[in-house]
């Protein structure tokens, strides 16, 4: 088990973390950094506990709106035609 410092918006947090996984918590800390810097441009100064609370529900929002699901095998069907038909164009251009 490691320990890592991580810095978002001037303040340090020691976080504990697998050995090996030191990097990637350093650029998830980078994507907090940045979103909260963005959130007190937006709206101004705000205490540190309800800026961390707002970065984390602003972010929880953004992945909530990503897809969830994976394609139906009908939709993966549709776009793997799909890319036949633009390959076959592309092909029919090159002759």
């Amino acid at each position: 088990m490691s320990t890592v410092a991580l810095k978002i918006v001037n303040q340090n947090y020691v976080i504990g973390c697998e050995d090996g996984q030191e990097t990637r918590l350093h650029g998830l800390a980078k994507i907090v950094d940045e979103k909260a810097r963005e959130i007190l441009k937006q709206i101004g100064p705000i205490p540190e506990d309800t800026l961390l609370a707002t970065t984390c529900i602003v972010l929880a929002d953004e992945l909530s709106g990503r897809c969830a699901c994976p394609a139906s095998d009908a939709e993966l069907e549709q776009i793997l035609k799909r890319i036949r038909q633009i390959t076959k164009k592309l092909n029919a251009g090159d002759k």
